[in-house]
């Protein structure tokens, strides 16, 4: 995730980078304007078809539909983006929770709590790169309970870990070192970083539906295509700019929705769960290994 002043007008402008939606467009609005001057050639020097000078008619009252679209289709795209910040923001609360309810109720017993440290710190980064659909073992620190030899024959990692945390709590239950009200508290804190993982998981799994990213494509796609027969009688060659920032802000928005519907990867607009991890991490340390 870029970090960046809002307020710096000028210098947004004119900066570029790699996820910029000209360059991504940019073969596509060449092709297109190329596209466009051919028609507008065709329809000034070769053929006069003016019945085509009434389609810009049309355009304008589908403009407005097509503009309702993009803005219900970024919409939805940037609520799944701010309901995985508000996720990834009530990681960050439950994680610290539940390393000061560990530190109350463990008193002065340092290696569950060192135990502790390591597993809540290490629950992040495991959840970060699940849904990316990978594993970083170098990001996890190493720790005798949870060896990373176990976790390579595990698909879940953050499950592998929650588990882990659980039979500790269990453990120390047997052990008379916390009482069975303690249990309940703290079995309900890992409950709601399950609940957290849940949350996350349907988000990544449940992209905008089928038939309604694909009408938006195409409806973008007649739209631009046939849009330079309405402007070419009346705006000559002026239709080839018009026609391509036409395309370049319809296409633009829906490659921002696509970027932004997907918040949990590593596109600059993505969420910056590797700093989320760390903070957690060493909120974590410093509730449970203060001494």
């Amino acid at each position: 995730m870029i970090q960046y002043n809002p307020k710096e007008w000028f210098g947004l402008i004119f900066k570029f980078h790699k996820a910029d939606t000209f360059r991504k467009m940019l073969g596509v609005l060449v092709v297109y304007s190329l596209f466009t001057g051919i028609l507008v050639y065709a329809e000034l020097n070769i053929a006069e078809m003016k019945i085509f000078s009434k389609v810009i008619q049309i355009h304008s009252l589908l403009g407005f539909v097509i503009g309702l679209l993009l803005v219900f289709r970024t919409n939805s795209a940037y609520d799944r983006w701010w309901e995985g910040r508000k996720q990834w923001g009530a990681l960050v609360n439950n994680c610290r929770n539940t390393a000061i309810k560990f530190n109350a109720a463990l008193g002065s017993d340092k290696n569950s709590k060192l135990f502790y440290a390591k597993a809540l710190g290490n629950y992040p980064y495991a959840l970060k790169e699940h849904l990316r659909d990978g594993v970083i073992l170098e990001e996890l620190e190493k720790q005798d309970e949870i060896p990373h030899n176990w976790l390579l024959t595990k698909v879940h990692l953050p499950n592998a870990i929650a588990n882990k945390i659980n039979q500790k709590n269990q453990e120390l239950y047997n052990n008379k070192q916390i009482s069975g009200e303690q249990l309940i508290i703290l079995d309900q804190e890992i409950k709601s970083l399950t609940d957290i993982l849940g949350a996350c998981e349907r988000i990544k799994n449940t992209p905008i539906p089928y038939s309604y990213n694909l009408f938006i494509k195409k409806f973008i796609f007649v739209y631009t295509l046939t849009l330079p027969f309405g402007l070419a009688h009346d705006f000559h060659y002026w239709s080839i700019p018009i026609s391509t920032l036409v395309l370049y802000i319809f296409g633009s928005l829906e490659l921002l929705a696509e970027e932004i519907e997907e918040p949990f990867g590593n596109d600059t607009s993505d969420l910056a769960t590797d700093d989320l991890a760390k903070i957690i991490r060493g909120n974590v340390k410093e509730i449970l290994c203060e001494d």
